[in-house]
């Protein structure tokens, strides 16, 4: 992946990207009052490799002047048949508002769906109000059976298979 949204520069992870990642990813959550969990609910940051790349998913990160300030990812994951869950959907506050959100969103679901995936899964906290009104917007649905600790909401999108 490597593609702009205007100034931002939209790329597949590195192994270098990691520090400056987590630092980012802490920092929201702490935005958010919400803990980061290295051993629980963002195991899947530090071990990027293993829980994306090397099981057929996605880790994206978001660049303005050589800063990371976003990232967006997926994975497949057993729920249902042809399933993946989009995860890491952070962007910085400063870059917020400016349809990157959208922009990126929109992104992994053409990219899952031209992998022929056809359910799409999402768990957020209720604290990420503007998250879940972009979720609610692009046509996600409420739906149940959270799996990390941290969240405490789901959503699913089916997608429709396109014909090449």
């Amino acid at each position: 992946m490597h593609c702009y949204y205007g100034d931002y520069l939209i790329r597949s992870w590195e192994s270098g990207d990691r520090p400056a990642v987590i630092s980012l990813l802490q920092q929201i959550l702490k935005e958010f009052n919400l803990n980061w969990e290295p051993e629980g609910a963002d195991r899947d940051v530090v071990h990027v490799e293993a829980y994306y790349l090397e099981r057929g998913g996605e880790f994206w990160v978001v660049e303005k002047a050589a800063e990371v300030v976003g990232t967006a990812a997926y994975y497949p994951i057993d729920r249902g048949d042809n399933a993946v869950e989009i995860r890491k959907m952070y962007l910085h506050p400063q870059v917020r508002g400016k349809g990157l959100g959208t922009f990126l969103l929109q992104s992994l679901e053409k990219r899952i769906q031209s992998q022929g995936i056809t359910t799409i899964w999402i768990e957020t906290a209720s604290v990420m109000k503007t998250a879940i009104g972009l979720y609610e917007k692009q046509g996600y649905q409420p739906a149940t059976g959270i799996e990390t600790q941290r969240c405490d909401r789901v959503y699913v999108k089916q997608m429709l298979l396109q014909d090449n």
